[in-house]
């Protein structure tokens, strides 16, 4: 209920009696610290106030009933006492001496508005006035949120009067209050007082319905939940004062589908919205799903008064384990050949009426018993739950015929409390296995032997056989070599004996390690045939049957004794022990090898070959080595090193002459060898020079040719036509003899004819650069091209360019120079020339 509260001034224990009297017995609340309610309905002042207006709304509530009370029941009775409705704030007091003493400002009280008020606007709220307005014009004016900030003029105020009003409706839920300050100046606008705060509270009204964040709430249950078990909670939001009836939103469920087994299986919390389970009975198996009206209303749930809204909510009864797996038989069976792995050899189907693909659901197969190998293993299909039996590890026909085998299913997730285990999740499978045709195997693969390299051909080395896994099968095996990389071995076809058909080297590039690895093939006449393969390896036993060399094959030393030596070593391809230590010596004979070298051992492996004498001639020398190993019996070598003897420089390298020299060459042959490269330096050096001055003079030389190399007498072909007359712009004047050449340079311009390299200056030609640019090409040839063009003395002289002239004036024409033109012209003279016509 709210109350508009009238008083005067200020006031303190100020009673409004009777007010409230008709809910005696009840208990009372106001939404203002100001006032409170006594138990008989009477409100009061429970301290001194100043009343902002004419007119306070007070909210008040009533506790012990079932029902708000609110502004929007007419039938409550309000309070509105007509009073002075000026605020002075700003209060002046004199003291005894006569001089004025400014006091602490007044703290106005809030001023409340209610939201959604009809008008008329603007509607007064309160005047403001200062004392001084009787010895000085003042003018008011407000500022803050609502008046000079957005939203603006929400709030005015007459600046004469002081009168401050609400220009439009108000919304709480939009805005629940504003701050604004009360100024006083002067009419030059000086400050008369210091601002005032005023505050404005929204009055709220019951103007929004509770709204559900969500449409549609989902939620899940487990099934055989007991009574009191949460679901899930809604929620719904009232935009109105949720300290007041108007905000306080109340739950109901308004119906729940299906009804089964029960019309009421879920409740809800009236204030949280929690609902939780009421009654027992959840299955699954018979109801997945539930789907519930939940309704807020707001003050406190009253459906006459309050507005309401409505959600649904969605209620999943979600599975447990309370169904175990079943086998739909007892008894299973399959068949499996032997030696075959990844078959599926029988199919297991099972029943559960837990939620598919769900863990209570997923099947889990174990095999109790009848396969202590662990040939066999079940593996679970995804998609129909059924258990492939699946062998794993191949079974042998001759060691197992049959295999009976007790299983059992359970489900991924253990059953719920108090379900046990069915009998009929156990269940018994006959596998048979059936014989098929094996390949013959070699008991010992890879089978080694050890023997020497180097024995004979057709050596008896072992017998290498395999074995017929089929022992109710009578049936042959023969032998074939596989891989023989040597071929150095044979087996007999019948008893797999192994026999070598050449001599082992183990220095051979086929050994490895000392090892020759060969494969052998035994096959039987089954149907269809089997076959198997061996692996023999044969370790061979070195023997001292090669001869150490020596390395390096060429070397080269100072024709003078110095520090200069060559470095020597042994190798065998023999291995220990018959390799080093070596022994390193010069042969006696010829003599002259011992008199010029001498050897010097530095270890088992290693010697020094070095000068004897104080000089010799350079040159190639073919020195001789032997070199024997430590094998028994010891084989030796004797090795011959080509020695290049040459001059050297102080640094003991071979100069260039003297490697030449130590090649076999004289003084005399090298000197003419130099003399040869001499002249072949300076006829190419010459021929450069030339080249160069040909380039030079080209560079230089005309872009046309010299009169002197005028062709005119040569008869050249073109085999190409032109466009024709029209489309040639040439000079006639150049088909003209002129009669002397003093009479050409001296003829009028006109007709003429020049076979002749006219006498006048003539043009400057372009200069090729020496070393061209690529963009220089094109410029010089266009260069070129215009000095051509503008060249009157420029072959061919001759040319007829032009072969229509009809003279130089109609009915004069004359052909009689012809004549002129030489014998080779006579024909053309006679026909046109002036001759007396046929």
């Amino acid at each position: 209920m709210q109350l508009w509260l009238g008083a005067s001034g200020s006031s303190s224990g100020c009673v409004l009696q009777n007010v409230l009297n008709f809910f005696s017995g009840v208990r009372y609340e106001t939404n203002s610290l100001d006032f409170k309610v006594r138990v008989d309905g009477t409100v009061y002042a429970a301290h001194h106030v100043q009343m902002p207006s004419k007119q306070l709304i007070l909210m008040v509530t009533q506790r012990d009933r079932s029902i708000a009370i609110g502004a929007s029941l007419p039938t409550l009775p309000s309070v509105s006492v007509e009073s002075n409705d000026t605020l002075l704030p700003w209060r002046q007091h004199q003291s005894a001496n006569g001089l004025r003493r400014q006091k602490r400002d007044w703290v106005i009280p809030p001023i409340n508005v209610p939201e959604n008020s009809r008008g008329p606007f603007p509607q007064q709220l309160v005047r403001i006035r200062s004392d001084k307005d009787k010895e000085i014009h003042i003018r008011y004016s407000i500022t803050g949120v609502g008046a000079d900030q957005p939203p603006m003029e929400v709030f005015s105020i007459d600046p004469v009067s002081g009168r401050m009003y609400v220009t439009r409706p108000m919304d709480r839920e939009e805005r629940a209050s504003y701050h604004l300050r009360a100024h006083a100046v002067d009419m030059n606008g000086n400050k008369v007082e210091n601002p005032i705060d005023l505050y404005i509270y929204v009055i709220d009204m019951n103007d929004n319905r509770p709204e559900f964040i969500n449409q549609v709430y989902n939620g899940s249950v487990d099934e055989g939940s007991k009574p009191g078990t949460y679901v899930m909670t809604v929620t719904a939001n009232d935009a109105d004062d949720s300290t007041t009836a108007n905000g306080m939103v109340r739950y109901r469920i308004v119906t729940q589908t299906p009804q089964s087994p029960s019309q009421n299986m879920f409740t809800i919390n009236s204030e949280t919205g929690d609902i939780v389970t009421v009654a027992a009975g959840l299955d699954r198996e018979k109801v997945q799903q539930y789907i519930v009206i939940v309704q807020a209303t707001d003050m406190e749930g009253n459906l006459n008064y309050g507005l309401s809204n409505t959600a649904t909510a969605i209620i999943t009864v979600t599975d447990v384990n309370d169904n175990p797996p079943e086998f739909t038989t007892s008894t299973y069976s399959g068949e499996v050949p032997e030696n075959r792995v990844e078959v599926v050899v029988a199919n297991l189907t099972v029943m559960d009426r837990d939620q598919p693909h769900s863990p209570n659901w997923n099947a889990i197969y174990r095999i109790i018993s009848g396969d202590p190998s662990g040939h066999f293993t079940i593996r679970t299909d995804p998609v129909t739950n059924e258990g492939m039996v699946t062998v794993v590890k191949a079974v042998d026909y001759e060691m197992n015929r049959a295999f009976m085998l007790t299983v059992m299913v359970s489900n991924q997730a253990p059953l719920a409390s108090g379900i046990q285990m069915s009998f009929q999740s156990t269940a018994g499978v006959t596998i048979s296995v059936t014989d098929v045709n094996e390949a013959p195997y070699f008991p010992t693969n890879h089978k080694l032997i050890r023997l020497e390299e180097g024995v004979p051909t057709g050596t008896v080395l072992t017998t290498f056989s395999a074995v017929d896994p089929d022992r109710f099968m009578q049936q042959a095996v023969r032998y074939s070599k596989l891989s023989d990389p040597a071929n150095w071995l044979n087996i007999n076809a019948t008893n797999g004996q192994i026999t070598t058909a050449a001599v082992l080297d183990r220095e051979s590039d086929y050994i490895k390690n000392n090892v020759y690895e060969a494969t052998f093939l035994a096959a039987d006449n089954g149907i269809p045939p089997a076959s198997g393969t061996g692996t023999l390896q044969i370790y061979l036993i070195d023997i001292n049957d090669n001869a150490p060399e020596l390395l390096p094959k060429e070397a080269q030393i100072c024709e003078k004794p110095n520090l200069n030596v060559i470095n020597i070593t042994a190798a065998d391809a023999d291995i220990d022990p018959n390799v080093g230590p070596f022994v390193f010596e010069l042969p006696s004979v010829p003599s002259a090898v011992r008199k010029n070298w001498t050897i010097t051992r530095l270890n088992g492996d290693y010697a020094q070959l070095s000068l004897r004498i104080m000089y010799l001639e350079a040159g190639v020398y073919d020195v001789p080595i032997i070199v024997t190993d430590s094998g028994n019996p010891p084989l030796y070598n004797t090795s011959v090193i080509k020695v290049k003897v040459c001059p050297c420089d102080e640094n003991g390298d071979c100069t260039t002459i003297g490697a030449v020299a130590a090649a076999g060459l004289g003084t005399g042959a090298i000197i003419a060898i130099l003399i040869c490269i001499i002249i072949l330096l300076t006829m190419v050096l010459l021929f450069v020079v030339w080249m160069k001055r040909r380039e030079k003079e080209r560079h230089t030389k005309q872009l046309l040719i010299d009169p002197e190399d005028d062709v005119r007498d040569n008869i050249l072909k073109y085999d190409e036509e032109g466009g024709g007359e029209e489309d040639q712009d040439y000079d006639l004047s150049q088909l003209q003899q002129p009669e002397t050449m003093d009479h050409v340079l001296n003829k009028t311009p006109g007709v003429r004819r020049v076979d002749e390299r006219p006498i006048g200056a003539e043009p400057q030609y372009p200069i090729r650069p020496v070393i061209p640019h690529p963009g220089d090409i094109g410029d010089f040839i266009n260069e070129g091209l215009r000095a051509a063009d503008n060249d009157p003395t420029a072959p061919p002289y001759d040319s007829l360019l032009v072969f229509d002239y009809e003279g130089s004036a109609p009915g004069t024409r004359t052909d009689d120079y012809l004549n002129d033109w030489g014998p080779r012209f006579k024909k053309l003279a006679d026909m046109y020339g002036g001759g007396e016509e046929d």
